[in-house]
């Protein structure tokens, strides 16, 4: 059963159960892939529904932050619940742990790279994890974070 499919059986089982912040939360999800599809003029494949949520996700936690720092728990606690209900349809997300020993391996693997290489740095992590699900902002931390050691 493909991620679309998943999320329109939760959406029936969401209003069933009378969930209305968990059917609000995926229809949102629904209208915006069908949103990407539109855009596309052809069905999404699963990267392209992967890519998609994690958008939404990075949307979210931006939120998380502003409202955070507006002094709005209670609005950022709302997007916190819609971060983890979106999350539940990605792949396991890779750890802090194993992103701090990737990019020690590509730092052996450079050689002894500057800061001025970071750029190349980033980009040779990001390969290695393919098509992974990986927080962007945690590799970029750790790479500057490894690469200040030096």
């Amino acid at each position: 059963m493909s991620i679309s499919e998943q999320i329109e059986q939760h959406i029936k089982d969401a209003m069933r159960a009378r969930e209305e912040h968990r059917l609000t939360t995926l229809r949102m999800v629904k209208s915006a892939l069908k949103s990407k599809e539109i855009d596309k003029r052809a069905p999404l494949d699963e990267k392209e529904t992967l890519s998609t949520l994690s958008t939404l996700i990075k949307q979210r936690k931006d939120s998380v932050e502003q409202f955070t720092k507006g002094g709005r728990p209670e609005l950022a606690a709302k997007e916190e619940k819609e971060i983890a209900l979106i999350e539940s349809y990605m792949p396991k997300a890779i750890g802090e742990a194993e992103v701090t020993a990737t990019v020690k391996a590509v730092i052996a693997e450079m050689g002894s790279p500057t800061m001025k290489d970071m750029g190349n740095v980033m980009k040779a992590t990001m390969a290695k994890f393919g098509g992974a699900r990986v927080d962007g902002k945690l590799v970029s931390e750790t790479v500057k974070r490894e690469l200040a050691g030096k």
